[in-house]
């Protein structure tokens, strides 16, 4: 009987810290896969500190990521100089590249976009 309340206690501690992921942080596949597992939004940018295009998405990416509606969205950065087989995985080939995951499925993609609206259409897809 003891099992039950400490099985609900972790649980609701996994599901608790992954809140904590909410907002923009390096990928790494642990993360990624708990977030899909707890059917958490999550967006995976392919993103290169050297790319205008990149940087012009950042601004729209912060900016977003501030409005109380994408609260328990998580961006994950994918390094497109140094994560090439992270990209590969995704079936990713450039940068400024986004991919939106609603729970376990992929739900929408974009390369290259700086348009706010359809970047922002691109993250409601994940909520």
């Amino acid at each position: 009987m003891k099992l039950l309340p400490r099985a609900v206690l972790g649980f609701t501690l996994m599901v608790a810290s992954l809140a904590v992921f909410a907002g923009e942080m390096p990928y790494s596949q642990k993360t990624f896969d708990d977030l899909r597992a707890a059917g958490s939004p999550v967006v995976v940018d392919v993103h290169a500190t050297w790319c205008p295009v990149c940087k012009k998405q950042d601004g729209i990416v912060n900016t977003l990521l501030e409005e109380k509606q994408f609260k328990d969205l998580t961006v994950l950065i994918v390094d497109f100089d140094t994560e090439k087989d992270v990209m590969k995985s995704f079936n990713v080939s450039n940068r400024s590249t986004f991919v939106a995951f609603k729970g376990r499925k992929e739900v929408a993609r974009s390369t290259g976009d700086t348009q706010q609206d359809s970047i922002t259409a691109l993250f409601m897809k994940a909520l």
